[in-house]
């Protein structure tokens, strides 16, 4: 903290002590003229102290203002000695030399000032010049004027008596130019002003009291010693250090306070001429008649800057209305109406770009990053779309290409070259980013409609997505297949409110033994006017709008309670353990742990003799499934994984996953009884399963050479149409095989 800071207001306190007890001593003794010139110098020296605490920003206008002060004190100095040394009393005097010369410091410092917090602003000078002659007039006719007309007075005495309030004017202007127009308006620039009305007041105050009743004595030098005191303070306040932002973005801010004080300033031009000593003396007519142009003029130019600046601003958010910040590109708002007006001229093709794992990058490198990527990403594909084409951020991650007047062959030329805009990594602060996108190709045939291309566009980027292909071009089947999708789903929402699904079951036997001892529930759709709907068709739909959740959970209570009603009507005959299967959105899903324990704990089946099943994908990227999977081993239930050696890296995942069965998926089963390589490769994932200690379940098995097959490889659990289909209510007793 700088000395300035402590001290400013002890300064405030001892400079109005001062200035009380200047009147408590008896006039024009020595005490009382050693304590006012002491005040005037000691804010001189304050203010070039403050500059070395506080260091502002523009050092040179308050150096400017210790001189002003400085200068000032001096000429109370000489005041002094003129009249108590060589007991004379001139007017004007050596001493309104250093009084008229401590302005054009203190003015020219306001001018640096003003130029620091306003720089180069037109409208501002305009407002000071109107406020200064409409503020002129009224001191013209009420003081300047009958000062300099006056016949008892030299005419050096008129001019320096019309110079004070004349040069207290244009300061005046000045501090209230730094006020009303300062982006960083602050308690130094506050001060500054109150020191300049002081001054104001007092030579305006001390001219009209000589001009008409003769003044003497030291009843207005309170103001003097005052306005030496706020200027000292207003350099010792810390916010004198307050750097200004001129280089800021400009507003056009017209406050109700600010229009009052211009339109009071044009008022006087006609107002005074209804004074009838006014309006009968040519000279005042003359002034005020040329007042009067001039504040016109000056309003007329202020209005014309006003509409050009709100014409500016105007283009401006214009076009910020149509701009991305993030990337400059168009935005959204921009591409329909574009697209909208290549769709009333021609046939325009629109081609959609879609990054990948955007989120991801977000999660990991921060959003900085996850923001540079979107940057360079969408300078390539503003640069490989060509000079023709309209480039859009349309979303988070998407970005939207207009060819107004391109054939289809030339679209998919432009789509093919913008495959490449992540081909190549983005280097972002020493490391690289590589990501991946889906592009989709629109026309606008039979389309009106820009909403409806872009669309189509993006309907064909999600079927790029689906199936790796690096573009796709729209078609009507996409709509077909999206309507029957929609469609399907709405039925499933009713399904589920209205009980279509029923579970069925399907035996795990144990060779040799063939005793049954587990079962896997498996999902039905009995649709009342479609009849049995595949899950192949209605599980993929469900996983997309999310109504898996709310099916798996229906699956999992009613498979618990089934086999522990099993339990209490078969006796031994009943299966051990029953396998459930569960989807990537349910794992994903926070609380799913807790969700199966509440369900073990409503059907009173113990947790070991539940498995819950899932794919090798839905555990593949780790995160919140493996995480829901270890807590599920914990509460006693089995993990399974199901179809495995199909997915993703399958052996890697027994290092992350708490699985304790493999099931083996039928692919590698059909051809067991072959010699080659799927035999080789059952055999071996066997093997693993052994020195794991995990049990291996072989799915699929359809003939008794398969069992037979898989029985001499050390299979011991087998599950397939051999063993019995799916029912609801399976036959826990005779079974197909005994190997």
């Amino acid at each position: 903290m700088s000395p300035g800071a402590r001290w400013w207001r002890w300064w405030v306190v001892g400079g109005v002590l001062a200035t009380v007890g200047f009147y408590l001593l008896p006039a024009g003794s020595p005490l009382s003229i050693i304590e006012y010139n002491a005040v005037g110098l000691c804010a001189g020296l304050v203010i070039l102290a403050a500059v070395r605490w506080n260091r502002p920003p523009s050092p040179a206008a308050w150096v400017l203002f210790a001189a002003g002060i400085l200068l000032s004190s001096a000429g109370d100095f000489t005041w002094w000695y003129l009249q108590h040394v060589r007991h004379e009393e001139p007017y004007p005097s050596i001493a309104d030399v250093f009084y008229v010369a401590s302005y054009p410091p203190l003015i020219a410092g306001l001018f640096l000032l003003l130029r620091e917090y306003r720089g180069r602003d037109s409208d501002g000078l305009l407002d000071a010049a109107m406020a200064a002659v409409g503020l002129s007039l009224g001191l013209w006719v009420f003081l300047l004027h009958p000062v300099a007309a006056g016949e008892s007075a030299s005419l050096l005495e008129r001019i320096v008596s019309t110079a004070y309030p004349a040069l207290d004017v244009l300061l005046l202007v000045m501090i209230a130019r730094l006020l009303t127009g300062a982006r960083t308006r602050t308690v130094s620039s506050d001060l500054l002003g109150l020191a300049a009305g002081l001054l104001l007041v007092g030579d305006v105050a001390f001219s009209v009291a000589s001009l008409h009743f003769g003044y003497e004595g030291r009843g207005l030098d309170w103001t003097w010693l005052l306005a030496y005191v706020v200027w000292g303070a207003a350099a010792l306040h810390p916010s004198m250090a307050v750097a200004s932002s001129a280089d800021g973005p400009r507003t056009v801010r017209t406050s109700r306070s600010h229009l009052a004080v211009i339109a009071c300033c044009s008022v006087p031009a006609p107002g005074l001429l209804f004074i009838p000593s006014v309006g009968g003396d040519d000279v005042d007519r003359v002034v005020i008649a040329a007042g009067a142009i001039v504040l016109f003029v000056l309003g007329v130019t202020r209005m014309a800057g006003v509409m050009r600046k709100v014409q500016r601003q105007a283009t401006e958010l214009r076009r910020v209305a149509s701009r991305d910040d993030l990337t400059g590109l168009h935005n959204r708002r921009h591409f329909y109406l574009a697209l909208g007006e290549a769709l009333d001229g021609g046939c325009p093709q629109v081609i959609l770009v879609g990054l990948n794992d955007l989120g991801g990058i977000n999660d990991e490198l921060g959003h900085v990053a996850g923001d540079h990527v979107i940057g360079r990403v969408a300078e390539r594909v503003r640069s490989l779309a060509g000079p023709r084409a309209l480039v859009a951020r349309v979303s988070g991650d998407e970005f939207a290409v207009l060819l107004p007047d391109a054939a289809p062959g030339e679209t998919d030329a432009v789509a093919g070259r913008l495959i490449g805009a992540v081909h190549y990594p983005v280097r972002n602060d020493g490391y690289e980013v590589l990501v991946s996108a889906d592009i989709g190709v629109s026309g606008a045939d039979g389309a009106d409609d820009p909403v409806e291309v872009l669309r189509r566009a993006g309907v064909a980027m999600c079927a790029a997505r689906r199936t790796g292909e690096p573009y796709v071009r729209w078609t009507a089947a996409f709509d077909e297949r999206s309507s029957e999708q929609a469609r399907l789903g709405a039925q499933i929402r009713h399904g589920l409110d209205t009980g279509q699904f029923q579970l069925v079951y399907q035996p795990i036997v144990r060779l040799p033994e063939c005793r049954v001892v587990a079962v896997e529930a498996l999902v039905r759709w009995r649709h009342p006017r479609r009849g049995l709907i595949s899950p192949a068709l209605f599980i993929p739909v469900a996983e997309r709008n999310g109504l898996i959740v709310e099916l798996g959970a229906w699956i999992l209570e009613t498979a618990c309670a089934r086999l522990t009603r099993w339990t209490a009507e078969l006796g031994p005959l009943a299966p051990d353990r029953i396998s459930v299967n569960v989807s990537a959105r349910q794992l994903a899903r926070s609380g799913f742990a807790e969700s199966v324990a509440a369900v073990l704990t409503r059907t009173g089946l113990a947790p070991h003799r539940l498995t819950v099943e899932v794919t090798e994908t839905a555990v593949f990227e780790g995160g919140p499934a493996v995480v829901a999977l270890h807590e599920l081993r914990a509460l006693g239930v089995r993990i399974a994984l199901d179809d495995f050696g199909t997915g993703h890296s399958s052996l890697g995942l027994l290092q992350s996953v708490p699985a304790d069965v493999l099931k083996i998926d039928k692919s590698f089963v059909d051809r067991i009884t072959e010699a080659g390589r799927h035999a080789v490769i059952a055999e071996a994932m066997m093997q693993v399963s052994a020195g794991l200690g995990l049990e291996a379940v072989a799915e699929g098995v359809e003939t008794a050479e398969q069992a037979e097959a898989l029985y001499r490889l050390g299979y011991r659990l087998l599950q397939g149409y051999l063993f019995g289909r799916p029912a609801e209510e399976p036959d826990f007793t005779a079974r197909a095989v005994h190997a």
